[in-house]
C-alpha cells in the first residue's frame, strides 16, 4: 500500500468535509473538463432544495487544468455560476489569445526548411510559440483577488497548481490557503510543495508545454528556478489533493489509455514529424491517473472491509475517488477540426508533414470554436452518462 493513495489521519484537520476537484492537463483538450463541469452544474441545479453553493473546497490543477482551476477559484464565491463563467470563457477563446507563431509562408513547401526554421526559433526563444497572448488573457480572465476572497470567506480551503522544475527536476505543487491559516507542506523524493500566493506566473509555468511554450521562472527555496508543464514527471496526480486533506476527489482527465493510432492514419503509413511530435506530447500528458485512481480505490475498499476497531487505530482512512476521461478519441476530433488552426500554424504543421495523422499535435493547439464546442459536448455527454455517480459523489452538500 502506498501512502500517497491514502488519506493521512490529521487530528487538527477541520471537521468540515473537504471535497476536491482535480483537473489534469492537455492544452486545448482541457475544454473537455468544461463540458463535464457544465453538466454537473446543470444536474445540481435540478436537485430539489439544494443551494447553488460551490461544491468543492479544494481545487488542484495541472497544466491547462491549472488555468481552469484558477478561473473557477476566482468566481467560486458565486457558486455554480463559476462553471457558467468558465464555459463562457472557453466558448469565446481563440488560438490568437493563447499563442502566436511567426513563420514564413514558404516553409510549407519543405519539411526540412520548416523543421530548421522552427528549430532555430526554439533555440533563440526557448520555445516555438510566443505565449504573451496567454499572459494577457489570464490577466483578464483570472481574478487573483477573487481567489483570495473565496479563501478568506471559507468558500474554498486551498487552491493548488503543479509545475515541473527544469532546474532541479523536482515536481512542485504551489498552494494558496486562507491568510493566517497554518499549513504543512510536504517533501517527498522528487516532489515538493510550498504555500505561497498564486500568481499569473505560476499558471504560465504550470501550462508551459515543453518545446512549444517557454519556461517560466519562479522562486523556490530562496532561489530562482525555471519551470515547465506540470504534467511532466507527475507520478501521482492525486497526491496533492490527498496531502491537502481531501475526503472525496473528483478528477477530470483529458487523456485516453488507448489512443486511436495517428488519428485515422493507416497503420502502414510512415508518420511525419508532426505525428511523431504529437505522439511525444501524448507521452508527456500520458499521466499515471488511471493507475493512481485504481490504487486509491483498491486501498479504500480494503480499509472498508477491515473491522472498525482495526481502522480506528490505523493512521489512514479511505477516500472516495471518481475519475472521468473522454470516451471518444480526442485525436480524431482534432483531425476533423484541424482546418480551424491559424494559418501560420497550419503552414508549420504542413511543413512538418502533419497534414495527415497530425490530430494528436493539433489537439493541444486547437483553441478554436469547432473543436472546443465538440469537446464541451463530449464532456457533457460523458458526465450525463455517469449522472448517478456524480450526484452520489457530490451529495446534498450546499457549499
Amino acid at each position: 500500500m502506498s501512502p500517497e493513495t491514502m488519506h493521512p489521519a490529521n487530528p487538527h484537520r477541520a471537521a468540515r468535509p473537504l471535497p476536491a476537484l482535480v483537473l489534469m492537463g492537455g492544452g486545448a483538450r482541457t475544454a473537455y473538463q468544461v463540458g463535464v463541469l457544465k453538466a454537473l452544474a446543470s444536474m445540481l441545479r435540478l436537485q430539489p432544495g439544494r443551494a447553488e453553493g460551490f461544491p468543492f473546497r479544494l481545487l488542484v490543477g495541472t497544466s491547462a487544468g491549472a488555468l481552469n482551476v484558477a478561473a473557477l477559484a476566482g468566481h467560486a464565491a458565486s457558486g455554480l455560476a463559476a462553471f457558467d463563467a468558465l464555459c463562457a470563457f472557453w466558448l469565446r477563446l481563440r488560438s490568437r489569445e493563447v499563442y502566436a507563431l511567426h513563420v514564413p509562408r514558404w516553409v510549407r513547401f519543405s519539411r526540412l526548411v520548416a523543421a530548421v526554421n522552427l528549430w532555430g526559433r526554439a533555440r533563440r526563444e526557448g520555445a516555438i510559440l510566443d505565449t504573451m497572448p496567454l499572459v494577457d488573457t489570464l490577466h483578464r480572465v483570472v481574478s487573483l483577488a477573487g481567489i483570495e476572497a473565496a479563501l478568506a470567506s471559507g468558500v474554498l480551503d486551498t487552491v493548488a497548481v503543479t509545475a515541473s522544475s527544469y532546474t532541479s527536476g523536482v515536481h512542485w505543487t504551489f498552494c494558496q490557503g486562507a491568510d493566517g491559516a497554518t499549513r504543512e507542506a510536504w517533501n517527498r523524493p522528487g516532489r515538493r510543495a510550498e504555500f505561497q500566493p498564486l500568481t499569473i506566473e505560476h499558471l504560465m509555468a504550470s501550462s508551459a508545454i515543453p518545446f512549444l511554450f517557454p519556461a517560466t521562472p519562479l522562486w523556490v527555496d530562496g532561489r530562482r528556478e525555471y519551470f515547465g508543464d506540470g504534467s511532466m514527471r507527475q507520478v501521482s496526480p492525486l497526491s496533492p489533493a490527498l496531502h491537502l486533506g481531501a475526503d472525496k476527489v473528483l478528477v477530470v482527465g483529458c487523456g485516453q489509455p488507448e489512443r486511436a493510432g495517428f488519428a485515422g492514419a493507416a497503420a502502414s503509413t510512415e508518420p511525419g514529424l508532426g505525428a511523431i511530435a504529437g505522439h511525444a506530447l501524448a507521452s508527456v500528458f500520458h499521466d499515471t491517473l488511471q493507475a493512481d485512481v485504481e490504487q486509491a480505490q483498491r486501498v479504500t475498499r480494503t480499509l472498508q472491509q477491515l473491522p472498525r476497531e482495526v481502522t480506528s487505530v490505523l493512521p489512514y482512512r479511505s477516500v472516495d475517488v471518481l475519475a472521468i476521461q473522454p470516451s471518444q478519441s480526442v485525436d480524431a476530433l482534432a483531425q476533423a477540426h484541424a482546418h480551424e488552426l491559424p494559418a501560420a500554424v497550419r503552414r508549420a504543421l504542413g511543413g512538418l508533414g502533419a497534414a495527415k495523422g497530425g490530430g494528436a499535435l493539433a489537439s493541444y493547439l486547437l483553441f478554436e470554436p469547432g473543436f472546443i464546442g465538440a469537446l464541451i459536448t463530449l464532456g457533457e455527454q460523458d458526465a450525463y452518462a455517469r449522472k448517478q455517480e456524480l450526484l452520489a459523489f457530490v451529495g446534498d452538500r450546499a457549499a
